[in-house]
């Protein structure tokens, strides 16, 4: 069984062939898809998108390339969507939020303050709801640290994690897996190859961030990533790790079951 743990279902990308996406990564044999919200307009679509795929969850939250066209009524409605989904099953987390300090443009000033105000207030809902957060980890490794360290261990995922090896342990310690995906595949991503072998096996879990993110093997014009890719990297992963591919899906699947404890029950929901 393998599990997406980050995967943007929703995204127009699939509008045409969505269903033989699903079908195709069902085939592939993920048995669980993880999709994220990015902004209050797409709350809804992604809890009914989960409700439609076997094994789907959702998150909701704002994304931190999102908080420049959101305002506190957001947040409002956030607040409101995690109290009335609390008694969903495929409701597993607070995301995708984080920080983004990649973008120029909202790297200083007000636009990276009005990110951390963003991301502080949404910290704050996961610690008062007791829920998991799926974060967005983009040349802000230490600013994210130092809004979790404020708070009793949320955990998640850091999704698409390439810090340092000294930031990979203070996520873990934090109650982190580390999100690897289709950069793990590229034989130049030499730091996040090296989190892939070194980091313990069980701090790591799978997930593709599709449409994007490719991996290695699709190659222009077909650079569409697509959640069944998910059995193809965690081949690489076991390559890295000089093991099996059976033994990765075993130990990311118990490990996303971990530190998304919600998603047992979305998994169970199609039984």
């Amino acid at each position: 069984m393998l599990i997406d743990t980050h995967c943007h279902l929703d995204a127009a990308e699939f509008d045409t062939d969505r269903s033989e996406v699903i079908g195709h990564a069902l085939e592939a044999g993920v048995q669980a898809i993880v999709i994220p919200a990015v902004e209050r307009a797409n709350f809804a679509v992604v809890r009914e998108l989960a409700g439609q795929v076997a094994g789907g969850a959702y998150a909701l939250g704002i994304h931190p390339l999102y908080v420049q066209r959101a305002d506190d009524a957001d947040l409002d409605a956030l607040r409101d969507a995690i109290r009335q989904s609390l008694g969903d099953p495929r409701f597993v987390a607070i995301g995708e939020i984080g920080l983004d300090f990649f973008v120029p443009e909202i790297a200083s000033g007000e636009p990276r303050a009005r990110q951390e105000r963003f991301y502080a207030a949404q910290l704050a809902m996961a610690a008062e709801f007791k829920l998991p957060v799926l974060l967005h980890v983009r040349k802000s490794q230490d600013i994210l640290l130092k809004y979790l360290r404020r708070h009793e261990r949320i955990g998640g995922i850091a999704h698409a994690f390439n810090g340092s090896a000294q930031q990979a342990q203070a996520f873990v310690e934090q109650g982190f897996a580390l999100g690897l995906g289709g950069a793990m595949t590229y034989e130049r991503a030499l730091q996040i190859r090296r989190h892939a072998t070194d980091v313990d096996l069980r701090h790591l879990v799978l997930e593709t961030d599709a449409p994007d993110i490719p991996p290695a093997w699709l190659h222009p014009p077909q650079r569409r990533n697509r959640p069944g890719e998910l059995a193809r990297i965690a081949q690489v992963l076991a390559g890295l790790r000089g093991i099996t591919p059976a033994q990765v899906a075993q130990a990311t699947t118990a490990n996303a079951l971990r530190v998304l404890p919600r998603l047992s029950a979305a998994i169970l929901a199609d039984d």
